[in-house]
């Protein structure tokens, strides 16, 4: 509560006005306007704090409509004097609006072309087709683990990892419903699942999970931190658990590990991660159960047995090459192939990290992708192993992009905080999140009010598949599957286009086992793939 008096100081004012003008009014004071206009004010005041359509305005009634008002008149303030709509801190008011506008079932078209330079490096197009396609759905879905007891069809955009955490409790809720709705795939986070990850209806099936296992082990460790098989079947088991993925790293803060200190760790974190209220909650920088790449394959293989047989694969943000190059040595020597790979860009995330891990640690996603995509296929292995791309998705284009680098399909999660109301005040990591999205401060998290946001959950999803349905039907494809680099153009020099295919060069199938082909591939296979060892993440040196 002692946020209250804070959040609600202007309310509390005008209410006070009001109260004194009416006593005023009736004592025969002639300041009756006052009574008026406070009045007004405190009318419009309960009426925020009584809405549901707008998280920001249950938090902080009468002060935000100031917001709206100075964000309505910001495209002016920003032409003249600040900044142009697609400047990226880390997302434009372009991207961020494409995201409110169709989780709102709002108009999400543009007049008067693009406020793109078409000119500058870097830009990219797709090419489309003077024959477009006709697509009879926007449900894009690839199946993984299709040769596994419980194959998974999964859609080609979900949810990506947000621990209830690092979310709130309605942000979960709302998440998982929406996903629901959508049928599409919700990621735990390494903080296991919680109790609002599951509906309130024992009959609900509730939204498919994707369960992460981090080195924490949270909700399947022993109390010395450790992994337990036992508890990892209680909950892999579940039938709204879907696929099961081990987090080697994260785009947000690779190689480095996390503790929430005790004051932070509540009783229904607590529960959700199997630790002890009111103890420091450490996440260690690697895994206890495993130290060589052989020893991953077989836990991956062991959790997915655990399972009943569920697809199980890890996820990474890509760091030294050749220990990835010794995890796909290992799958030739053992057999054990991941069901898929989740490549995490280094472009930073929810999660809050040092500025020097956010801005300067990992491989940004379409190097990482491409990487190991192109390992896969030099090795043989990449029609038995599926890749999800995370890092910065909240469009079509950029869910066409990355599907024609590689990805089979897209995990989104700042573009679903979006959806959920997230305005990014960049305040995730200090419980003062003012949309009730980052905070477990149950009067800021009131603000978010889970059947309205979990419908924009599920409408930010059709909508974006919807939009690229159209893209890939103009490019002349019935499937997003077929996006290859060939459809990808991307300006190198003010003067000069290369197709993708030529910039970032696809291998062919085994041609990282011909050491005779390896002198002619691009440096980080020539160099690398030869010192990379199955035994152990060391290269030899």
């Amino acid at each position: 509560m002692r946020n209250f008096p804070l959040r609600y100081l202007t309310f509390m004012i005008v209410a006070t006005m009001f109260a004194l003008s009416l006593v005023l009014a009736l004592m025969g004071y002639s300041d009756w306007w006052l009574a008026v206009i406070s009045g007004a004010l405190t009318a419009v005041g309960m009426a925020d704090m009584m809405q549901t359509r707008r998280s920001i305005l249950r938090n902080y009634p009468i002060l935000a409509h100031f917001r709206f008002f100075f964000e309505s008149i910001r495209p002016e303030i920003r032409q003249y004097f600040l900044e142009d709509e697609t400047s990226a801190n880390p997302f434009s008011r372009a991207q961020r609006s494409i995201v409110y506008q169709r989780a709102k079932q709002q108009l999400d078209k543009r007049a008067f072309g693009t406020q793109l330079d078409v000119y500058q490096t870097g830009y990219e197009w797709i090419n489309h087709s003077i024959v477009p396609a006709k697509l009879e759905s926007h449900d894009f879905r690839i199946t993984v683990g299709a040769t596994r007891a419980q194959p998974y069809s999964a859609s080609v955009f979900n949810i990506s990892a947000m621990s209830f955490g690092a979310l709130s409790a309605n942000a979960i809720r709302a998440l998982n419903q929406g996903a629901q709705r959508g049928r599409f795939m919700h990621d735990t986070g390494e903080g296991s699942i919680s109790r609002y990850h599951r509906p309130d209806d024992p009959n609900d099936a509730g939204g498919d999970l994707m369960w992460e296992i981090g080195s924490g082990y949270f909700g399947c460790r022993n109390p010395d931190g450790s992994f337990s098989a036992e508890r990892f079947t209680a909950n892999a088991t579940l039938p709204q658990v879907k696929m099961i993925e081990v987090k080697l790293s994260q785009g947000a803060k690779p190689g480095h590990g996390g503790v929430l200190p005790g004051a932070k760790v509540t009783a229904e974190i607590a529960a959700a991660r199997g630790v002890v209220a009111g103890v420091d909650c450490v996440s260690p920088a690697s895994h206890s159960a495993f130290d060589t790449p052989i020893g991953l394959l077989r836990f991956v293989d062991n959790l997915r047995t655990l399972s009943g047989g569920k697809p199980t694969g890890f996820k990474l943000a890509m760091g030294h090459p050749w220990e990835f190059f010794g995890i796909a040595k290992a799958m030739l020597e053992t057999g054990i192939t991941p069901d898929f790979i989740v490549v995490d860009g280094g472009e930073g995330g929810t999660g809050a990290a040092p500025v020097e891990f956010t801005d300067h640690v990992g491989a940004p996603l379409q190097e990482a992708l491409l990487l190991v995509h192109n390992t896969l296929v030099g090795i043989g292995l990449r029609d038995q192993v599926k890749i999800g791309a995370s890092g910065k998705i909240v469009t079509a284009f950029d869910i066409a992009r990355t599907l024609a680098l590689g990805a089979d399909w897209c995990n989104s999660a700042r573009g679903f905080m979006f959806a959920l109301g997230c305005i990014q005040s960049h305040s995730c990591h200090t419980g003062k999140c003012p949309t009730g999205v980052t905070t477990q401060d149950p009067l800021r998290q009131r603000a978010l009010v889970i059947p309205d946001k979990a419908e924009r959950v599920s409408h930010f999803h059709q909508n974006t598949l919807k939009a690229l349905a159209e893209l890939i039907s103009a490019a002349g494809l019935s499937h997003p599957s077929q996006l290859k680099p060939h459809h990808l153009v991307r300006r190198v020099s003010q003067e000069q286009v290369k197709l993708a295919a030529t910039l970032l060069t696809y291998l062919e199938s085994g041609q990282l086992l011909d050491s005779a082909q390896l002198a002619q591939l691009p440096a980080v296979f020539g160099k690398y793939w030869p010192i990379a060892r199955a035994e152990s993440f060391h290269p030899i040196l």
